[in-house]
């Protein structure tokens, strides 16, 4: 099995490789990544540091990409919007892979009433608009990057409930597990050690393209101001601030919004890449 799932696992990296667009959006998210880590060590300037004699300057030698209406440095800040971005997207996406997986795994495996009651659960979470779900937990619990993080993830698990639900349901009637079973192996370890396993991939996958859907959920939320608050800066901020004053400093839309939006492209192209590397299907594309 192990080495069925390792040859598995070369394969699909071989085939992501293959995918030059999905490759580069890879090696550009790394770097991003990379340079929010280091953002405090290379930053030109503190981002909360205000200029007010500048006041929004276009881009020159000083400040690469211009200053904003308060003659704040928009490269630094869009350095340190750029953490808050990636960590707004990934922990409120861990968050969702941890509910929607222990749910969608918990629903499948059991079955019968237990299977139809948690599903009907999330049936009806789906009937609620999740934005204002969101809305109404920063009205009442206060606007922290914690609660954002948790209050994202917290409505984004019910499709990765349902994929993981699906891929248990499919496994469940497998011979391994059939036999595991037989063989008196105890429910929690083959949960753990068979079911979530063997059902990660299309997790995995979903799991990406879920990361460009909360950044852009948060931008949405910045941009109604409900999300990051001043001094701190994430991109939807920036584009927020930027579209206020478009037609007279148009550096504050442009770049913030080129940044967001090659950033998601690119999520979405290594999901996609992802995606085609598991697909048993595309084996011998």
């Amino acid at each position: 099995m192990d080495n069925q799932e390792s040859s598995l696992f070369k394969d699909a990296l071989i085939r992501l490789t293959r995918n030059k667009l999905s490759l580069f959006s890879l090696i550009y998210i790394i770097s991003l990544v990379v340079m929010a880590l280091i953002t405090p060590f290379v930053a030109p300037f503190d981002y909360a540091y205000q200029d007010l004699s500048l006041g929004a300057s276009a881009p020159s030698a000083d400040h690469l990409l211009g200053t904003d209406t308060l003659g704040r440095d928009l490269l630094t800040r869009m350095m340190y919007g750029s953490r808050i971005s990636l960590m707004v997207g990934f922990l409120a996406t861990s968050v969702a892979l941890v509910i929607g997986v222990i749910w969608g795994t918990v629903a499948g495996f059991s079955g019968g009433k237990t299977d139809a009651i948690m599903m009907r659960i999330v049936d009806t979470l789906y009937g609620i608009p999740f934005i204002i779900l969101i809305i109404l937990l920063m009205v009442i619990f206060g606007r922290n990057l914690i609660l954002l993080f948790l209050a994202i993830g917290a409505v984004e698990w019910l499709t990765m409930a349902r994929i993981v639900r699906s891929q248990v349901l499919n496994l469940s009637k497998q011979e391994f597990i059939l036999s595991a079973e037989a063989m008196g192996v105890s429910k929690i370890s083959i949960v753990f050690r068979h079911l979530i396993p063997n059902a990660m991939g299309p997790v995995i996958v979903y799991a990406t393209l879920t990361v460009p859907q909360i950044m852009l959920l948060e931008a949405f939320l910045s941009f109604l101001g409900l999300g990051v608050q001043p001094p701190l800066s994430s991109w939807g901020l920036l584009i927020r601030d930027g579209a206020v004053s478009m037609e007279e400093y148009w550096w504050l839309l442009i770049f913030p919004s080129l940044a967001f939006s090659l950033t998601l492209f690119s999520l979405n192209f290594i999901g996609d890449g992802l995606r085609d590397a598991i697909d048993p299907r595309t084996a011998d594309s």
